[in-house]
């Protein structure tokens, strides 16, 4: 490798280093509370909006954030490659299907996959769509600054971050987190 090249390369990962770490403005988790288990949870009022986010779907078509705005959105970062994102994945559709009567629906993004591992994966497995996100940007969108894989988002009905787990997760602890979230505001 040349100096150049590796000169290069060096500044790009420093730049996106930086671009990862926030830029060294404050994380919005930090105005909220993290519990022993690593679930970052925000009251309404220290929320974050989420950028709109857009992207290409695993099946076709487009997936525009703006179109779930009124609905609680579940964000799961995933890949084929993950082994705890096969263990969490049938826990992850049991909650859908137990509460997008709530009006809730959940999106996943896939990264660093190969689009037909990924459909692979998700077959059988989840009825929700995926984004295809194989360089991470989607990541970036949602201003997520350390997306470990899996990672779970919850956005509440504004569109705004309302929990995130940077682990795989359970139906036992991911439900009653959504079902939280959708009832916020509903009575």
């Amino acid at each position: 490798m040349t100096v150049r090249r590796l000169a290069a390369v060096l500044g790009a990962a420093a730049v996106a280093a930086g671009v990862l770490a926030g830029c060294g403005g404050e994380s919005w988790e930090k105005k909220c509370t993290t519990n022993a288990q690593g679930v970052v949870q925000c009251l309404p009022d220290q929320r974050a909006q989420a950028r709109d986010v857009t992207g290409e779907l695993l099946g076709g078509g487009t997936y525009d954030a703006a179109q779930d705005r009124g609905k609680v959105v579940v964000v799961n970062f995933w890949g084929s490659w993950c082994s705890p994102c096969r263990a969490e994945a049938a826990d992850l559709q049991k909650t859908y299907d137990a509460t997008k009567a709530k009006g809730v629906t959940f999106v996943g993004v896939n990264s660093r996959d190969d689009r037909d591992a990924a459909k692979a994966f998700e077959r059988g497995r989840v009825t929700y769509p995926s984004i295809y996100d194989p360089d991470g940007k989607v990541a970036l969108k949602f201003d997520v600054t350390q997306v470990s894989t899996p990672s779970t988002l919850i956005l509440d009905r504004q569109g705004r971050i309302a929990v995130a787990l940077r682990r795989a997760t359970t139906v036992g602890e991911l439900q009653p987190l959504v079902e939280r979230v959708a009832a916020e505001g509903t009575g």
